[in-house]
């Protein structure tokens, strides 16, 4: 089978894994690892070197058609648990057939920014709420491609737990 990823074929929001948030557009996060610069004597120059398993902020924004209550709820100063559930649609090149994928991104975040939006008649108002992830799991057909839990010290990559020493080093096992 040569599957061939075309298009997200829709998604929902939920919180808790639940609860329907609304109609949302979501911006999902960058994934920058941390650098530090490693030079001196035998390197010629520098190199930017990743520090292993450690990202910068990450950033998620849901973007809403209108204010609404769960817009408001998700200001509470909390940890607020999503679950955005996608539809891939992929094509099997093989036997000529439409496959759908289930997508899965679930994070734990906090809340940064809330824009209300505009009020302009017969229009939508550009409501959004921006947090920072302290969590992400990014899970394809059921299976789990990427995790970070920055508080617990957990980067698994492809089922890779790049942190496992390093918990291990803090006596974190």
């Amino acid at each position: 089978m040569n599957f061939i990823p075309e298009k997200l074929i829709n998604f929902r929001v939920y919180e808790d894994g639940k609860d329907l948030l609304g109609i949302a557009d979501v911006e999902l996060p960058s994934i920058d690892a941390k650098t530090d610069v490693v030079k001196g004597a035998g390197i010629a120059g520098e190199v930017d070197s990743p520090v292993m398993g450690h990202f910068g902020s990450m950033n998620l924004k849901l973007n809403w058609r209108t204010l609404a209550k769960s817009t408001v709820h998700l200001i509470q100063q909390k940890a607020h648990h999503l679950d955005i559930r996608g539809a891939i649609q992929t094509f099997d090149t093989t036997s000529g057939e439409y496959v759908v994928l289930p997508v899965k991104v679930v994070v734990r975040c906090r809340p940064k920014k809330t824009g209300l939006g505009k009020l302009d008649s017969s229009a939508v108002m550009g409501t959004s709420n921006e947090f920072e992830v302290i969590y992400i799991n990014i899970s394809i057909n059921g299976k789990s491609q990427v995790e970070i839990d920055k508080y617990n010290y957990v980067c698994k990559i492809d089922g890779e737990d790049y942190l496992a020493p390093v918990r291990a080093a803090l006596g974190l096992n």
